[in-house]
């Protein structure tokens, strides 16, 4: 491994690092979305830097940066959400989000990959790590997948309170949106009721968190569901976690994408494997067995009657 000092791009996202670290929060204010500006149009540009070549002392700030990324990520839409939900009809508003244009690119280029590598309409889709604003998911509903319900993810209580509140006042809307609080690893026989499965960028921090998600998803998801992943390429990789292709056991990947433009996530569609009616080793000498759903019990947000419901997935014998 090595540390290339001599880039320009790696010696500016050190410095941005060390100034971003040293904010007391990073709720939104003049200086958190300056830094973090500054930061993304210093990553977007493409880059052949392969950042897993690089030394540990990088290694290191990019690991940490990441986790500053996503947490001033997740204020910024919760600072948003709020102001949404003091609308009227929220829904209408949503271009006041500062990077809701990136998300209108992002949607449509998921919508067309999605297209081109299945041939029906999803009837049902769930999110995982859908957030206080769900974009991705309520773009997709309003402007492309009309007629799907979309079954939103996130650990967070708090998150999917906001989330629901969004879509309350729109009868289609909050009679195709649902908000599930759990840990994706928690959830199992309901992955297999969806056609579509996304999965944000920021589960998994890391690349050894992120690949037990998929290898939990590669056990419950329904043979030939398909699954779409964000991931990050070149110096872009700084601002979110990687995912290798070569790391979705139990997936054929059907296409991979890197943007060159404001967009900053890769995308990655691949497709359920069938279950092997003989085990596979799993590649460290252990056997990949079939797994049986456990009863699992799921917080669910009716934005309707705003009533706190539960859902309970009986135990496969």
């Amino acid at each position: 491994m090595v540390c290339p000092n001599s880039n320009p791009v790696v010696e500016k996202v050190c410095e941005l690092y060390e100034q971003i670290s040293r904010l007391e929060n990073l709720s939104p204010s003049k200086d958190v979305n300056v830094l973090f500006t500054d930061l993304v149009h210093t990553c977007m540009p493409p880059n052949p830097i392969d950042v897993s070549k690089l030394c540990q002392k990088i290694q290191e700030i990019r690991s940490h940066l990441i986790k500053l990324c996503g947490q001033a990520e997740g204020l910024l839409e919760s600072h948003f959400s709020k102001i949404l939900s003091s609308y009227e009809n929220p829904l209408q508003h949503l271009h006041i989000f500062p990077y809701f244009d990136n998300y209108i690119k992002l949607s449509l280029l998921e919508y067309n990959i999605l297209t081109k590598n299945t041939t029906n309409i999803p009837k049902k889709i769930a999110f995982i790590g859908s957030g206080p604003l769900p974009l991705t998911s309520l773009v997709l509903a309003t402007k492309h997948l009309k007629t799907t319900c979309f079954h939103n993810y996130d650990i967070d209580v708090d998150a999917n309170f906001m989330a629901s509140a969004l879509v309350a006042a729109d009868p289609d809307m909050s009679s195709r949106m649902t908000f599930h609080t759990a840990d994706v690893m928690d959830v199992t026989c309901a992955l297999k009721d969806y056609d579509v499965v996304f999965l944000a960028a920021l589960v998994g921090m890391d690349k050894e968190d992120k690949v037990k998600v998929v290898d939990h998803l590669a056990k419950y998801m329904s043979p030939g569901a398909t699954l779409m992943l964000r991931s990050a390429h070149g110096a872009r990789a700084f601002l979110y976690p990687v995912l290798d292709p070569r790391d979705l056991r139990g997936f054929e990947v059907l296409s991979v994408y890197h943007p060159t433009d404001e967009v900053i996530n890769s995308v990655i569609i691949a497709r359920k494997l069938p279950v092997p009616s003989v085990p596979l080793l799993d590649g460290l000498g252990a056997y990949v067995l079939p797994s049986k759903c456990a009863c699992a019990e799921i917080h669910a947000f009716n934005p309707l009657n705003k009533m706190n419901l539960v859902e309970e997935f009986a135990l496969e014998e």
